[in-house]
């Protein structure tokens, strides 16, 4: 009976751990189904340990510096590219991963089964709600390099209000005659689209990327 409490806890840990990895891992996330397997399945064998160990002191001790490591986990999957920082949501899902593993290593399997179906659930709603966002507004970073020359920069950004995209003016490089300009530009993927298709058939834009 007591071998059966033991692998219980673990082989259901393996399981909610699964049913995430394979939302993170469709989504070609840094961290798939193994990362999650492995981070709810430690966080419930730390916790069971917590639990077993803990003695005459306090029995949470283990189980508190799961959290900060899980911190350090979460970390390594967080990365900023050009102007934008992803990984965010891998990073939340390992940390709430660890919390169901807890519940589970602590015998709170109604709490965890209920937890893990929600955020099964969340992943994929706010995946088609990000993409509805993203249809409606996006942002784009635009770097062009082309011959510098008076009024050069209005010239694109009177481009992009007609295209109804709101544009901000970042890092400007001047080598010699040639000119490079970075641009955050906001707004509608399909007005992006139009825009973008237009930039690449300039012939004055030396390079070109977004």
């Amino acid at each position: 009976m007591d071998l059966l409490d033991d692998i219980l806890p673990i082989l259901f840990s393996v399981m909610v751990g699964g049913i995430i990895g394979i939302e993170r891992e469709y989504q070609l996330k840094s961290a798939g189904l193994r990362t999650m397997i492995l981070v709810t399945l430690g966080a419930c064998i730390f916790t069971m340990l917590s639990q077993n160990l803990g003695g005459s002191g306090s029995p949470d001790r283990i189980a508190a510096n799961i959290i900060t490591g899980i911190g350090f986990v979460g970390a390594g999957v967080i990365f900023k590219e050009e102007n934008r920082v992803s990984g965010l949501t891998t990073a939340v899902t390992i940390w709430i991963c660890a919390a169901l593993g807890m519940t589970i290593g602590a015998g709170y399997y109604q709490e965890a089964t209920i937890g893990s179906v929600v955020v099964f659930l969340l992943l994929i709603m706010f995946k088609y709600i990000q993409d509805v966002i993203d249809k409606i507004s996006t942002r784009y970073t635009y770097q062009m390099t082309l011959s510098y020359e008076d009024g050069i920069m209005e010239k694109y950004e009177n481009i992009f209000k007609e295209h109804d995209l709101k544009s901000m003016r970042g890092k400007q490089m001047r080598s010699g005659e040639k000119y490079t300009v970075i641009w955050r530009v906001q707004g509608a993927a399909k007005n992006h689209e139009i825009c973008t298709k237009l930039l690449l058939n300039d012939v004055s834009i030396d390079e070109f990327k977004f």
